[in-house]
């Protein structure tokens, strides 16, 4: 039977309304900060849009560029609010948005729960997961047809990570993005330092000494530091800011960056 994820954060962590959340994606795209760099691979923020929004735009803005190139999308988030000892896959049939249904891989999704032992179906991880759900408007402004493969990352490993990205990442038409906000409920100032350290390490591609205190998406954005290591590729910073920066005061603030791995 046909299932469809229904959004779980629209109305909350973005606009429900159909204009009204084009417009704001759109926004942020244009006012994205410029990029030197067309990339395989990108990590974004998941907070709330007033939030992490711009400097989500400038992560996907340069994807816009050669959106019609990409046909599939491995989406990879921290698990929230169910526990999950290894990764989590979806059996649902699409995700929607107020922007309309993504249809998901399923059929790549079950060839990596065949093959993998340590990623699981789990629903459950899905149904109100917002790291993997505030990605989806992005994704619909700047792709045409694409397919989705999602992932929560629950307690999975950086090295289980990269094994998954190495079955799946076969083809120069997908485009990988991992979910992750920075630093957590700092001051501001405290922020950017421990946000400059997290940013040195991802630009690097260096994955030790990073913890969920450095990026709350630390066991995907590992193990993407792990693959493109590997793979040769190198890391653009676009943007680090926090929520000081966007919206809110500066006594307790989230980190957010925008971060293009490319060949």
């Amino acid at each position: 039977m046909d299932t469809v994820r229904q959004p779980a954060v629209a109305g909350m962590f973005y606009p429900s309304d159909t204009a009204e959340l084009q417009d704001q994606v759109h926004g942020f795209l244009r006012s994205a900060r410029p990029a030197k760099h067309i990339p395989k691979a990108i990590i974004a923020p998941h907070a709330g849009y007033i939030y992490s929004g711009a400097i989500a735009g400038s992560a996907y803005a340069p994807v816009q560029e050669i959106g019609d190139h990409f046909d599939r999308v491995i989406l990879l988030g921290p698990c929230h609010r169910e526990y999950v000892s290894g990764i989590a896959a979806s059996t649902a049939t699409a995700f929607t948005t107020p922007l309309g249904e993504i249809p998901l891989d399923q059929a790549g999704i079950h060839s990596i729960v065949e093959k993998l032992d340590f990623v699981e179906y789990s629903d459950r991880a899905h149904k109100l997961e917002h790291s993997l759900e505030v990605q989806l408007p992005f994704l619909q402004s700047i792709l045409k047809d694409f397919s989705l493969l999602p992932f929560a990352v629950g307690g999975a490993t950086p090295a289980q990570v990269e094994a998954l990205l190495d079955e799946l990442w076969l083809d120069p038409s997908q485009l990988v993005v991992v979910s992750s906000d920075l630093s957590h409920y700092l001051d501001y100032s405290s922020a950017q330092k421990i946000d400059s350290f997290t940013t040195q390490k991802i630009e690097h591609l260096d994955p030790t000494d990073l913890s969920p205190e450095h990026a709350c998406g630390q066991r995907p954005v590992c193990g993407l530091l792990r693959y493109a290591s590997k793979h040769g590729l190198k890391c653009e910073v676009v943007d680090v800011r926090n929520s000081g920066d966007t919206s809110g005061t500066r006594d307790r603030v989230v980190g957010y960056g925008a971060y293009l791995f490319y060949e």
